[in-house]
């Protein structure tokens, strides 16, 4: 590799990187923290409870909407939706700060940053696929890894600094963050040789834009899409109800926070180095094996009976969730036509958030009614069932298209 192809692969790994770390960031914030900032102001647990149901079910429905209307020719890009959804953040932050405290208003705009810093997830994901198309020589998995560090890090700190200073600091960190990812998403801009090829290519191939038509064309996706729920049904069952088992295991909120940063930390290596793994290993192969993973890290768990375990459990993320996020956006870069990748993306997205708002809705019942073991057992048969159909539906590759 050349001096200037190295220089080149530096700069676009570094502004992606960027766009990644103030992502997850601000998703520390808006989403890590939402219970802490919606319950000072005010709102009841049930207000908060049906606040973020609301907005994962809308973020559900919307990411493939949008997914579909980005893929189609036109004004609408990944880059152009990213501006609008951080000027969006942005605006609905700084107005959260200067208004009268009232539930109704703060219900409507926080479920709207809320929603719309989860729609954007899957086109930031498209943004570096795009551009690595056009020539850019982006590093997906370490950006995406540091992404989870900017994560890690922020929740280090957040905490103690809304004790010292209170919610409003976590307004103050969105629009910090959004601006720099409107400076780095600025950026973006890139000549591209083979616009005409790609162009003529496209209409020899026509979007597939309904769910039905799209299930058709990617035989192996839809069971895929099944397994992503129930893996994701168990992940937030942990992450949800983390304090209560923690506290269980005879820890606290310090315990607590060493288990969020030790999961996100571990997350760097693995995505940092998927691309040299994907070389040795297909996607569809990878997923599976996360697919076990996950089904691991909850089974333990569940008979954990220290914070040993736990942290036993949550070395895992290693090969659950670190290796999921990257080897589901090659699968989708490698298996899916270009006018279906935005899509593809948004349908891993929703199909995470969906498992999200199961979690929520019946992990909570089961924990108040049989305890902790009986809703970890019932994490733990979710993801088992998550692994067996990811496995029969990987059966069903399409040939792969990149």
């Amino acid at each position: 590799m050349t001096d200037e192809k190295k220089r080149g692969r530096v700069t676009w790994t570094l502004r992606y990187t960027i766009l990644n770390a103030a992502y997850f960031s601000a998703f520390c914030t808006l989403h890590a923290y939402a219970a802490v900032y919606l319950l000072a102001k005010g709102m009841t647990n049930t207000q908060v409870g049906i606040l973020l149901a609301v907005s994962n079910i809308l973020s559900a429905v919307l990411q493939p909407v949008i997914a579909g209307i980005i893929d189609k020719p036109g004004f609408l890009t990944n880059k152009l939706f990213i501006i609008i959804s951080v000027i969006v953040i942005m605006i609905g932050s700084a107005v959260l700060l200067v208004i009268p405290d009232s539930i109704a208003v703060i219900f409507v705009v926080y479920a709207l940053i809320y929603t719309v810093q989860f729609v954007y997830q899957p086109v930031l994901t498209a943004l570096c696929f795009e551009y690595q198309k056009k020539g850019c020589d982006i590093v997906y998995g370490l950006a995406r890894g540091l992404g989870s560090t900017g994560f890690a890090i922020t929740s280090l700190f957040i905490g103690s600094a809304v004790e010292k200073n209170g919610v409003s600091i976590l307004l103050w960190m969105n629009i910090a963050v959004m601006i720099i990812s409107l400076a780095a998403i600025l950026t973006f801009r890139a000549d591209d040789p083979g616009d005409d090829a790609i162009s003529e290519d496209n209409t020899a191939h026509k979007a597939h834009n309904s769910f039905s038509s799209f299930a058709k064309t990617y035989p192996a996706f839809m069971p895929f899409l099944i397994g992503t729920i129930c893996f994701f049904f168990g992940h937030n069952m942990i992450n949800d109800f983390m304090i209560v088992i923690i506290r269980n295991l005879g820890g606290g909120e310090t315990q607590l926070g060493y288990a969020t940063f030790l999961q996100a930390i571990l997350e760097l290596p693995v995505m940092a180095a998927i691309g040299i793994v994907l070389k040795k290993f297909s996607a569809d192969k990878l997923l599976i094996f996360s697919g076990m993973a996950f089904f691991a890290k909850i089974l333990i768990l569940m008979f954990a009976t220290n914070m040993i375990g736990l942290y036993a459990s949550q070395s895992f993320q290693l090969f659950a969730y670190a290796v999921f996020i990257p080897a589901g956006a090659y699968y989708v870069s490698t298996t899916m036509e270009e006018l279906d990748q935005v899509k593809g993306q948004a349908y891993i997205t929703s199909a995470i958030t969906v498992g999200g708002v199961f979690s929520n809705l019946i992990s909570g019942v089961i924990l108040d009614n049989s305890g902790i073991f009986m809703m970890l057992l019932t994490g733990t048969v979710v993801c088992a069932v998550g692994v067996v159909v990811t496995f029969t539906g990987m059966k069903k590759l399409p040939h792969h298209v990149a």
